[in-house]
């Protein structure tokens, strides 16, 4: 049986696990809180720029105009992979559903890439040393793009890949990310950002659009039909010229997708986190509960021995 002492110590141990985790619970619902509140309102903006996106595909196709170079569909001989992961863990399965998603469909389009060169570029901390541990050839690191990510914290992330894929570096960019759908849920999602075509934005809406919940009508409120037919294609009139606004725009809109992409990693950490932190409370208080128990018991076992010393002692004199 454990000693007393040792009892104390563990006592004291959880006690102390005890108080950093719920502290950590604590700040990771703050956290969270903020994060779901920027990530869901930037939904609306977001799909409104993917509908946009998606139709100049479309008038690509059906009119043949000359349409800026991101929008234009090459040869792929290059397929850059970016994996959005934490910069810090104690967040449950936020990080690991994430490689197992990334390891599945790498494990299924085998041989879909056997032909194409693959690099990869990591967004955060865990991602870079998950993708070392692969020998994986890992072009370009991003960390700390902040709790509650601002525009300007994005921006680098996104002129590498538009840079890159002007200049040729590679031809396709497939973006790993955790998708937010609510503070209990949160699921790893692939989207293929590069080249842009509508049945991959199609794809992404759908993905993104909610089944339940605040946002589960806003396609219809904002009619974003996704059907591709010639009968839901919006008419633009662009100025000065299609050409030099459709350039700048497709950036803009390229630009959007990734910070939403960021903003829903965001939010899906800080709530995998606080309840990791929430089970590890519990857990701790539990395991209090039980020692507690199993130290009265040694107490009182010990106390009991003392007596039955003592009474032997006194009938030994007698």
């Amino acid at each position: 049986m454990e000693s007393v002492q040792n009892l104390k110590k563990r006592l004291k141990s959880v006690a102390n696990i005890k108080k950093i985790t719920k502290a950590m619970e604590l700040v990771a619902a703050t956290k969270m809180r903020r994060s779901q509140e920027i990530a869901l309102s930037s939904r609306p903006y977001a799909l409104v720029a993917l509908d946009l996106l998606a139709n100049l595909t479309l008038i690509e196709k059906r009119r043949g105009l000359k349409m800026p170079e991101l929008l234009e569909q090459r040869k792929i001989k290059k397929v850059l992979f970016v994996l959005v992961a934490s910069d810090k863990g104690l967040a449950g399965a936020f990080n690991s559903s994430l490689f197992k998603k990334f390891e599945k469909y790498i494990a299924e389009n085998k041989q879909h890439y056997e032909k194409e060169e693959k690099i990869f570029a990591a967004v955060g901390e865990k991602s870079f040393q998950y993708l070392s541990k692969k020998h994986w050839n890992i072009v370009k690191k991003f960390v700390n793009v902040g709790d509650y990510t601002a525009m300007g914290q994005v921006q680098p992330i996104t002129d590498f890949i538009i840079t890159g894929y002007l200049e040729k570096q590679w031809d396709r960019v497939v973006v790993f990310s955790t998708h937010f759908k609510s503070a209990l849920k949160q699921e790893a999602m692939v989207r293929r950002v590069l080249p842009v075509d509508f049945d991959h934005v199609k794809e992404t809406v759908g993905d993104i659009i909610p089944q339940t919940g605040k946002f589960a009508e806003l396609m219809k409120k904002q009619n974003l039909v996704f059907t591709g037919s010639e009968k839901s294609e919006k008419e633009y009139v662009i100025e000065p010229t299609p050409e030099l606004v459709l350039e700048q725009l497709a950036k803009h809109l390229l630009f959007m997708q990734i910070y939403h992409v960021i903003l829903e990693a965001n939010a899906s950490e800080h709530s995998a986190r606080r309840m990791a932190m929430k089970t590890a409370s519990d857990n701790a208080s539990d395991l209090g509960q039980t020692l507690n128990l199993q130290y009265n018991k040694v107490r009182q076992a010990s106390i009991t021995n003392q007596i039955i010393e003592i009474s032997a002692g006194a009938e030994a004199q007698t």
